[in-house]
């Protein structure tokens, strides 16, 4: 079933290393792009979203209060807190916020490995 991913980093360059994998290991998905926590809640407003990944680091606001905000309006949105900043205490409000921590640099083995799990855990909830 093809779903809709919402990657938010402020990093062009990220964004472009997420699509890529995508494109190669989902090519069926759609992929929505925000460069910040405003342009994410805009288009998680117009557009149905079935997966989000997300930056911690951004200069407005960091990925986890976006994630925290998502959760609130998507319970059970798989969402994914990508960093290379891998402390305990993001690693644990991530686990609090039911949200994955997927590691940077991002991998096809790590970010594949995690939709593969969000992938099922929206088919099991019937979406």
């Amino acid at each position: 079933m093809a779903r809709t991913v919402l990657v938010v980093d402020d990093s062009k360059l990220a964004r472009m290393v997420v699509k890529r994998i995508l494109e190669k290991t989902r090519s069926d998905w759609q992929i929505a792009e925000a460069a910040n926590a405003q342009e994410a809640l805009g288009l998680l407003a117009e557009t149905s979203v079935d997966i989000a990944l997300i930056d911690f680091n951004m200069p407005d606001r960091d990925g986890l209060s976006l994630a925290e905000e998502m959760r609130a309006a998507n319970p059970d949105m798989p969402m994914a807190i990508i960093s290379a900043n891998a402390q305990d205490a993001i690693l644990a409000r991530a686990r609090e916020l039911d949200t994955a921590f997927v590691e940077k640099p991002l991998t096809e083995d790590t970010l594949t490995s995690f939709l593969s799990g969000a992938a099922l855990k929206l088919r099991r909830a019937g979406k």
